[in-house]
């Protein structure tokens, strides 16, 4: 039994033990009202960089793209005055944009905003622009309406800076004046040239070069030029201490027309048009057209009154080849180059091994030529050949036609040699001639060449007085090119075939790897050339050339991709004129929105080109084409 205390603690005890069990029981009723949130943490530390997942495998490489060919654009970059083509473009290192107006209409009488007239032939640069710095999308300068954008030079970008004039004295340094020809007494004047053609320019320093500009006529001339530039403002000015009309020798040169500048810094101009074609027997007729021969013959003895009474008669066989002018910053002396054929010369350009020369013929029905030199850098010695086409099948359409190549040797020479041959015909003249009969080299003479024939046919076969039952030689593959090449089954049938060009660097880079052209890589590299005319030989369905007439007068520009050893095996057309309307006359024959006769082209260093014309149209345009169309 307990005591009264002793059971009043136990009581106390139970009460004491009971309650944390009557407490939590009271939880099973409504949750109270969530409490305030408590204070943000501190954040926690970094944890280490997690390591790089591996690379992902590289997808396949996408095919190939087909080469552009067809698809491109054309754009208006200049017109020139009324009467006038366009002629010398040429792109220095430096993007400067040479070109000319040559035979402007000499009734012209609005003057540009400098106050320049265009009655005269005019050598112009194009300024305040570095033609390879233009965007890929460019704009078209306007067709002209006015007659002031008729009679002046409009441009898209720029501004037409005139250098010279013909007949300019550059304060009486050149009394003459510019493109005036003096005979070889080196003062008697023959003729003033309304006609400058090629330009190039041989740079001396960053700012300052000699231009040099061909006067195509009869006989021909080249000028030179000191000229500087003025980096801030863009502008050119002739040093009027330096400048002259190069001096070409005994003989002279004939109808300087296009050219191009060697790998080694060298003009090369061209002798053109004023022979006789395959006629040479008519050379020395009495009867034959004589304006040409007459020409000659003031040259070499001024005080002839014309052929006939000129102490040397002209010798046909000392003209019509490629003239290389050595040292062009100091002496300027011309070379003929007889080892690489004469023809009626447009230009040669020399691929970047110094070696391999692609040469074309403006003439009806003339050949494509192939000079490959003996040693690099020199054009005195090498073997020439002719190109015989074979025209895709089944195909005529001019932007869509191509034509494979074989090159056929003509025969090795050297310059030396070659002027042996040529002196042989020095004094023939006008007493020599006799119908039926010729003082030159024959079509029978180059069939028995090219057959193999150990000496030359007699007079009564159709052969040449001068080398009638001669030893055989190789003579006319170099006197007598064309004659020669047909002989050997080349193809003669082109039509005005005009200025061939390559761009340097793009071919270097193209066959060698060697790269040259900043921010693009160069895996193909073209030489481009223009046919003025799609006519005659071209179009006649006969022959290793049969296109149809669509094109025409209108012309168009081809291409040939350069292959290993910079050899050629195939012509593709890039670009033609648009349809030719032979019903309708002036202009509207060739759409004015494309090519008309185009004459020479120009690759720039991104691979786009310029194409000057010559051809129908009101003002004639110098065009600029993307092959690879805008991008």
């Amino acid at each position: 039994m307990f005591s009264k205390n002793t059971l009043a603690d136990a009581i106390r005890k139970a009460l004491l033990i009971g309650i944390p069990t009557l407490v939590l029981a009271a939880c099973s009723g409504d949750d109270g009202k969530d409490g305030a949130d408590g204070s943000d943490g501190a954040n926690g530390s970094d944890g280490a960089a997690g390591v790089d997942g591996a690379n992902g495998v590289d997808g396949a490489d996408g095919k190939d793209g087909v080469d552009g060919s067809f698809g491109g654009s054309l754009t208006r970059l200049a017109t020139v005055p009324l009467g006038a083509e366009v002629t010398g473009a040429y792109v220095t290192e430096n993007g400067d944009l040479f070109f000319n107006v040559q035979h402007p209409d000499n009734s012209n009488t609005e003057a540009d905003a400098n106050g320049i007239v265009f009655d005269h032939g005019t050598v112009g640069v194009l300024k305040g622009v570095n033609i390879n710095q233009l965007p890929q999308n460019l704009i078209s300068v306007g067709v002209p309406q006015s007659d002031w954008e008729k009679q002046t030079v409009q441009v898209a970008y720029g501004e037409y800076q005139v250098i010279a004039q013909t007949t300019d004295t550059f304060g009486g340094a050149m009394a003459q004046g510019l493109g005036t020809v003096l005979a070889v007494d080196g003062t008697t004047v023959v003729r003033s040239i309304d006609d400058p053609d090629f330009n190039g320019f041989i740079p001396t320093s960053d700012t300052s070069g000699y231009l040099f500009t061909n006067w195509e006529a009869i006989p021909g001339g080249m000028s030179r030029l000191k000229l500087d530039k003025n980096t801030s403002t863009g502008e050119w000015s002739v040093d009027s201490s330096d400048v002259m009309m190069l001096d070409f020798g005994t003989y002279g040169t004939i109808a300087n027309c296009f050219g191009s500048v060697t790998p080694w810094n060298t003009p090369l101009t061209s002798e053109e048009w004023g022979n006789f074609g395959d006629n040479t027997t008519d050379w020395n007729n009495p009867a034959a057209s004589s304006g040409n021969r007459n020409s000659l013959a003031r040259y070499t003895s001024p005080t002839a009154g014309s052929a006939a009474d000129a102490a040397v008669f002209p010798n046909t066989y000392r003209y019509h080849y490629i003239v290389e002018i050595t040292d062009p910053a100091g002496t300027a002396t011309p070379v003929k180059h007889y080892a690489m054929g004469r023809f009626e010369h447009e230009n040669a350009i020399v691929m970047p091994d110094q070696k391999t020369v692609y040469l074309s013929q403006d003439d009806t029905n003339g050949v494509f030529y192939k000079f490959v030199a003996d040693t690099a850098g020199d054009l005195s010695a090498g073997t020439l050949y002719g190109a015989k086409l074979t025209q895709d099948v089944g195909s005529t359409e001019p932007q869509t036609t191509g034509f494979d190549i074989e090159w056929i040797e003509l025969a090795h020479g050297n310059n030396t040699e070659i002027e042996t041959w040529i002196a042989e015909y020095d004094d023939i003249n006008l007493d020599d001639f006799v119908d039926g009969q010729s003082n030159y080299l024959t079509n029978a003479d180059a069939e028995a060449w090219a057959a193999g024939s150990a000496t030359y046919p007699t007079i009564a076969n159709g052969g040449s007085t001068v080398t009638a039952t001669k030893a055989m030689d190789d003579r006319i593959a170099f006197l007598e090119s064309r004659k020669a090449a047909r002989a050997k089954g080349a193809t003669a049938e082109w039509r005005k075939f005009e200025g061939i060009y390559v761009n340097h660097k793009r071919a270097q880079e193209a066959v060698e790897g060697v790269d040259l052209i900043p921010n693009e890589e160069v895996n193909n590299a073209y030489v481009y050339f223009a046919i003025a005319d799609l006519d005659n030989g071209m179009i006649d369905d006969a022959g290793d050339i049969q296109l149809s007439s669509r094109v025409k007068d209108c012309g168009g520009v081809y291409r040939m991709k350069l292959e290993a050893n910079y050899d050629v095996n195939r012509i593709e057309p890039v670009v033609m004129g648009g349809t030719y309307r032979s019903s309708l006359s002036g202009a509207l024959r060739c759409d004015v929105e494309s090519l008309s006769q185009p004459d020479n082209v120009i690759v720039l260093d991104d691979g786009r080109i310029i194409i000057g014309e010559d051809g129908f149209q009101v003002n004639n345009a110098l065009w600029i084409y993307n092959p690879k169309g805008n991008k």
